[in-house]
């Protein structure tokens, strides 16, 4: 025993003295710690990134929403199985999503170098649409924009966009940001409503774009911007018009060509500390495809559009600090992107009850667009024209209100509308005949809403909004719908009325 324990002891003593051996031959000087240092040249929140003369600034928000009366977020039931009104419309839809954003900056010689990213994480749940194909086939089928997941049944997933992603340097920005059509508040004059219409939206675009600082919060943009899916609304073919989609508000064959040229943007804004002033203009070349189903067809020529629209914002009214009134105008003629953005229903097929004798129920159908026009012809440029605006009240530092709303016109040129009617009353046999058929409309919405914020960046808000289609075909005429298993309408006479929709969203919004 005292052999081993000898042993055991001599070996401790060789370790330890191995150990400061080695411990001797290590360098003694530590590597220096860089520690995250706050950057206060462009605000709270930036930090410099550690080794570079860089400031970075993350954020983002985490989002939860439920929208009662509509299968959508957060615009009105205007279309497909929300606006059919029956068995398949959801009584709500609900929505979670994750946003992170990042904000680099750096100061150069040739000025402010800047990259900001904004991307969403989103699950929206979906719905169940007809899948049946004959009238006595009752299937329905999931209609959601999530893909589904693994496992029996299960519904997983979700969807990613890209809100921005852009590069400013000297003056220029160069990949996907804000239009410079549109006004700082976009289509959102009172901080609700996707969908209203009456002028430029917010969904950002591929753009190359200058910026002018003249000094006093003076600035001009000049900026070319890509108009595919963006500022594109529908180019028809009204000799491809099917009784099935003229049901559902689509007055021919979608027939838009390959992009040709992008739209062409300039905008004049004066930002102050009483408000802002902006006035933009757009150019929008219509490139078509072919009249028919290959190139010896032939196709119309190419016609440019334009937009122009003027906004305003008056901040620190009287009735109390930090209210503040948006309001702006548009006008269009074959750009009605410009003033139906894309969060607006391109076409509408509204149902609800009637009384006219014979009639199943009553419909209101309609349809925008940019240009439309026939095998042989030329196009038609669509006229449209809006405004919207809103007033928000702060009531205490907690608590704030708004009233919200937004009216767009869409009107075709006579020749326009002999091409539609023309479909019109002889696919869906049309009452009141050519006499009686007018394909144009107008769309408004208003809402109100009450926000609470109990602690910083973290809001309750709730909102409702009242929409209203305004057809102009004449009253009381009818037409004879073909079966639509999609939103479970039977074929039959419906008649031609102006519709609503209510809807109401609650929401759960935390900044960080």
């Amino acid at each position: 025993m005292k052999m081993a324990k000898s042993l055991f002891l001599g070996s401790a003593a060789g370790l330890i003295a191995m150990g400061g051996a080695q411990a001797a031959d290590l360098p003694m000087k530590a590597k220096a710690i860089e520690y995250v240092k706050i950057c206060s040249l462009y605000g709270a929140g930036f930090y410099y990134i550690p080794g570079t003369d860089t400031c970075i600034k993350l954020g983002g928000y985490v989002r939860a929403t439920t929208v009662l009366g509509s299968n959508g977020i957060w615009g009105a039931a205007a279309s497909g199985v929300a606006g059919a009104h029956n068995r398949l419309s959801n009584y709500y839809t609900s929505q979670s999503r994750a946003d992170l954003s990042m904000d680099t900056r750096t100061a150069t010689e040739y000025g402010l170098l800047r990259t900001y990213a904004e991307l969403a994480f989103t699950w929206t749940a979906g719905g169940y649409g007809g899948a049946g194909t004959t009238a006595i086939n009752g299937a329905t089928a999931y209609n959601g924009s999530n893909p589904a997941g693994s496992g029996s049944g299960s519904i997983s997933g979700g969807s990613l966009s890209v809100y921005y992603a852009f590069i400013q340097f000297a003056g220029f920005t160069f990949g996907r940001a804000q239009s410079n059509f549109s006004s700082p508040w976009t289509n959102y004059p009172a901080n609700g409503f996707d969908g209203l219409p009456g002028g430029g939206g917010w969904e950002a675009v591929n753009q190359f774009a200058y910026t002018a600082d003249f000094g006093q919060g003076i600035t001009a943009s000049f900026s070319a911007e890509d108009q595919v899916i963006r500022n594109t609304t529908n180019i028809w073919n009204v000799s491809g018009a099917t009784a099935t989609g003229l049901a559902a508000g689509t007055y021919g064959a979608g027939d838009i060509g390959g992009s040709r040229s992008p739209d062409l943007v300039a905008m004049l804004r004066v930002d102050q500390a009483w408000g802002l002033f902006q006035a933009s203009v757009a150019a929008h070349d219509n490139h078509a495809g072919y009249y028919g189903a290959e190139e010896t067809t032939g196709h119309p020529s190419d016609k440019w559009g334009w937009a122009g629209q003027l906004a305003l914002s008056i901040k620190n009214i009287p009735t109390g600090a930090g209210d503040t009134i948006n309001v702006q105008g548009v006008y269009t003629n074959g750009a009605t992107g410009y003033n139906f953005q894309p969060y607006a229903p391109y076409t509408f097929a509204m149902y609800s009850g009637t009384g006219v004798p014979g009639a199943y129920q009553s419909v209101g159908i309609a349809g925008l667009s940019d240009s439309v026009f026939v095998a042989g012809a030329g196009q038609q440029l669509t006229t449209s024209y809006g405004f919207n605006g809103g007033y928000t009240h702060n009531w205490n530092p907690y608590w704030n209100s708004s009233i919200f709303g937004g009216w767009g016109a869409v009107r075709y040129n006579s020749t326009a509308k002999g091409y539609i009617c023309g479909a019109f009353v002889a696919t869906l046999a049309l009452s009141s005949g050519v006499a009686g058929c007018n394909p144009d409309f107008n769309y408004s919405v208003i809402g109100v809403a009450t926000r609470w914020t109990p602690v910083k960046n973290l809001t309750f808000s709730t909102e409702v909004a009242y929409a209203m289609l305004d057809q102009k075909y004449a009253s009381g005429s009818t037409v004879t719908l073909p079966l639509q298993s999609g939103v479970a309408k039977p074929g039959g006479v419906y008649e031609l009325k102006d519709q609503q929709s209510l809807q109401m969203m609650l929401r759960v919004h935390r900044n960080w």
